[in-house]
């Protein structure tokens, strides 16, 4: 990189996660160590291997969107169009005051709607293909959340989805980043849905055999870095936030929670699912986007890891951690937001990137749950149990996808 790149900030947080439908509600419940998980309650799991999930709770899309548009968007639209709509609120732009050409939408999700595709496929079996509704396509696809975003509040710039699984989030804000860096615009909003907890959705990673059984206890089956980690719970939601390039912030008076430094991605080249053995892949990308931040591992204090709960991501993401840090590795305070709110897929990157930005502001870490049984492989400061006062100057977000795909985002406090 070079100084000639503008310097983009986050001006706007929004998020409906199962441990909460807004930003206050969920960063309070994660600060408290609340688990989201459950006995799943949409469909009777039980000829599943797994019976539990993260769900999101008490979310009626009618309280955000007016109910015609609400009835032409699939649940993960919606959750992204709530969020959204919860960070435009929050980052204070007008749009009356703004050229709508100079304002676009990058949200992503991993897998968009099974459900359209299990009632329409009912619906096929039973009264035939003259039945399906004309919506079916554009309540299916996955860009259809930008789309709605950008629809409602007025958007007229960039408009795009990626698609890479579980780094789905982190690479819709960097790529955002990048857009306002190269000067395509002067605001993105910018993050990942996903709401997949559906017969097909759960049995096909139930085949996979990457979900938790523990299906008795299902608050303490997520457990990223613990010996006895079985898999991860799945959840939905979404995470969204506003990226503004700084002095158009700065012209607005807009408050401002974070600066992205840098930002980098690559792929494992490896296998469908499995990361590296030797990490070397999410190292190389954790180097990478400390390059493009202009950062050495010493200037971060905090990681928001991946931290899936699954046997393999958990110890190689360790791996790759030591491998970047060094002897610095074990002074770097590491947590998993996904031990509370399960695995959100495609929305993960987009609520981890939310939560980095409140702990910048805050200066506190919320706890890793339920690491009980220290697995020796996973031998780092996971921040266990109980949420910690700290002083974060920088800190930075992996995300690990399916298909080898790794991304790493860094933040840091805004000093004007």
């Amino acid at each position: 990189m070079t100084g000639s790149y503008p310097r983009v900030v986050v001006t706007g947080l929004g998020a409906v996660t199962p441990v909460g439908n807004n930003i206050p509600d969920m960063w309070q419940a994660l600060l408290e160590g609340k688990s989201g998980a459950g006995k799943i309650s949409t469909f009777d799991p039980s000829r599943f291997t797994t019976h539990i999930a993260a769900e999101v709770k008490g979310f009626d899309p009618k309280d955000f969107i007016p109910v015609k548009e609400s009835r032409r968007m699939e649940r993960f639209t919606q959750l992204a169009v709530t969020a959204a709509q919860e960070a435009f609120k929050d980052s204070g732009i007008d749009m009356n005051k703004e050229n709508p050409f100079e304002a676009g939408v990058l949200i992503g999700s991993g897998i968009g709607s099974l459900s359209i595709v299990e009632e329409t496929h009912s619906i096929y079996l039973e009264k035939g293909p003259e039945k399906f509704t004309p919506f079916m396509i554009p309540l299916l696809i996955i860009n259809m959340a930008a789309g709605w975003v950008s629809i409602l509040l007025g958007l007229k710039g960039p408009n795009l989805a990626v698609v890479t699984a579980c780094a789905t989030g982190t690479h819709a804000i960097g790529e955002a980043y990048r857009m306002i860096q190269h000067n395509q615009a002067k605001i993105m909003v910018a993050g990942g849905t996903e709401s997949c907890i559906t017969p097909l959705g759960i049995g096909g990673f139930c085949a996979l055999k990457a979900l938790s059984r523990r299906n008795d206890d299902p608050k303490a089956a997520s457990r990223p870095f613990d010996k006895e980690r079985d898999g991860f719970v799945m959840g939905e939601g979404a995470g969204v936030v506003v990226l503004e390039e700084l002095e158009h912030a700065r012209a607005r008076g807009a408050k401002i929670y974070a600066e992205v430094a840098g930002y980098a991605l690559n792929g494992d080249a490896f296998h469908m699912t499995a990361p590296r053995p030797d990490g070397e892949g999410a190292a190389h990308c954790m180097n990478l986007a400390l390059k493009d931040a202009r950062m050495k591992p010493e200037d971060i204090q905090y990681i928001n890891a991946h931290g899936t709960s699954t046997e393999l991501n958990d110890k190689i993401e360790t791996l790759a951690i030591k491998t970047v840090f060094k002897d610095q590795a074990k002074k770097v305070q590491v947590n998993s937001t996904k031990s509370m709110m399960g695995h959100t897929l495609g929305a993960a990157g987009g609520i981890e990137f939310a939560v980095c930005c409140l702990s910048l502001k805050e200066q506190v870490l919320h706890p890793t749950i339920n690491l009980t049984h220290p697995d020796p492989e996973c031998d780092l400061d996971y921040v266990p149990h109980a949420a910690r006062k700290t002083k974060i100057e920088a800190c930075a977000s992996n995300s690990l996808g399916f298909g080898g795909h790794n991304t790493t985002i860094v933040l840091k406090k805004f000093k004007g």
